[in-house]
């Protein structure tokens, strides 16, 4: 089984930043092996990809409501991947999810992702 922990979610005005992580865990669980992405949901709408990094963090993939204002990283040797999220809008907010897929290179696939973490509230205020 894999773990996924999110920390860093939090209220911010917008146009402010704020930088999520995802601590992942797992007996037998190869983390640069794994896609990684983060999803978000808002209230009354489906959940909804973000961003996404292959397994060495050679690839990214954007969504295109937020492609120049985030940043997706990672380090393998911690086991953890970043959301850096620069210029939010209030339309950023959302539950944002993080997900690890056994594909190396599951890009803004939903349907790729097996292991999603429980969640970290973003509220950002007009």
């Amino acid at each position: 089984q894999v773990q996924l922990v999110e920390s860093g979610g939090g209220q911010v005005q917008a146009g402010g930043s704020l930088r999520l992580s995802c601590a992942a865990s797992g007996r037998f669980f190869f983390f640069d092996s794994y896609g990684m992405g983060w999803f978000r949901q808002a209230p009354g709408k489906e959940r909804e990809s973000v961003t996404a990094i292959s397994g060495s963090g050679g690839i990214t993939y954007y969504a295109e409501t937020v492609k120049g204002r985030f940043s997706i990283s990672r380090d393998n040797a911690k086991n953890t991947v970043y959301l850096q999220m620069n210029s939010l809008k209030a339309e950023d907010t959302a539950v944002y999810y993080c997900a690890a897929a056994p594909n190396y290179n599951a890009g803004l696939r939903e349907s790729e992702y097996n292991y999603w973490g429980q969640g970290t509230q973003v509220t950002v205020s007009s």
